[in-house]
C-alpha cells in the first residue's frame, strides 16, 4: 500500500482523476437512485421507495449503470417518461449525504499540500454532473488549495486537457504525477507522465 512517502519528492504537482479515486463512485449514484425512488414513490405511490432502492442497489453491484433504468422500468413497470427525471437527477441532484473521500487519499492529500505541492482534479464526464458531485464532497478544507479541471470541456475547446493543464500552470512532465482509475488506460501516457493506479493506495 501506497503513501505519500513513495512518492517522488522532486514532483512539485499531483493530478487526480475524481471518480473511484478520490471517492467511490458508487456513493453518489446510490444517493441519486434513492432520491429518484423517492420521487417516483411520492408521484406514483408506486413502486415502494425502498423496494425500487434495493433494486437499483442489486443491479449496480452486479450488472453496473449501463441500462439500469430500463431494467428497473421492465422490473416495476415504471413509465418511460420518468427517465429524463432519471437522468437530470444524476447531474443536479442535492444529495442528502456528503460525500467521503477515500481516508487514504484525503491523507495524502493533506500530506501533499503541507509539502508544498500543488493539487489537481482532472474529471472526465459530464462536466454539469462532475461539478455536482465536486460541491457534495466532504474535502475538509482542500477544496480551497485544489484546482479542477473538466476534461469535455477542453476537448470541446480541441485542447489535450493534461498538457492545457501543465501548460497552464507552468508546469513539465516531469514535474507531474497522474493518479488514475483502475481499469482505465492513464491519459497521462501519451505525454509520458508518470502514473499510478489510485488502488495502489488502498490495497497491500
Amino acid at each position: 500500500m501506497l503513501t505519500y512517502a513513495d512518492i517522488d519528492s522532486a514532483k512539485k504537482a499531483v493530478v487526480f482523476e475524481l471518480d473511484d479515486v478520490l471517492f467511490p463512485r458508487k456513493d453518489y449514484l446510490l444517493q441519486v437512485y434513492y432520491l429518484f425512488a423517492n420521487l417516483l414513490e411520492y408521484t406514483e405511490t408506486a413502486p415502494p421507495a425502498g423496494d425500487l432502492t434495493d433494486f437499483f442497489k442489486t443491479a449496480y453491484t452486479h450488472h453496473g449503470e449501463e441500462g439500469i433504468f430500463e431494467r428497473a422500468a421492465e422490473a416495476f413497470g415504471i413509465d418511460h417518461k420518468y427517465k429524463e427525471h432519471f437522468d437530470s437527477l444524476h447531474l443536479a441532484a442535492r444529495l442528502p449525504l456528503r460525500l467521503l473521500l477515500y481516508k487514504p487519499m484525503l491523507e495524502m492529500m493533506q500530506a501533499l499540500h503541507q509539502h508544498g505541492k500543488r493539487l489537481f482534479v482532472l474529471t472526465e464526464g459530464n462536466p454539469t454532473m462532475q461539478l455536482n458531485k465536486l460541491k457534495h464532497m466532504e474535502w475538509d478544507g482542500l477544496d480551497k488549495v485544489i484546482n479542477v479541471y473538466f476534461h469535455e470541456e477542453l476537448l470541446k475547446r480541441q485542447l489535450d486537457p493534461l498538457a492545457f493543464l501543465l501548460a497552464d500552470n507552468g508546469l513539465h512532465v516531469q514535474d507531474v504525477l497522474y493518479i488514475h482509475a483502475a481499469g482505465r488506460p492513464a491519459l497521462a501516457g501519451t505525454l509520458g507522465i508518470d502514473s499510478i493506479n489510485a488502488e495502489r493506495f488502498w490495497n497491500p
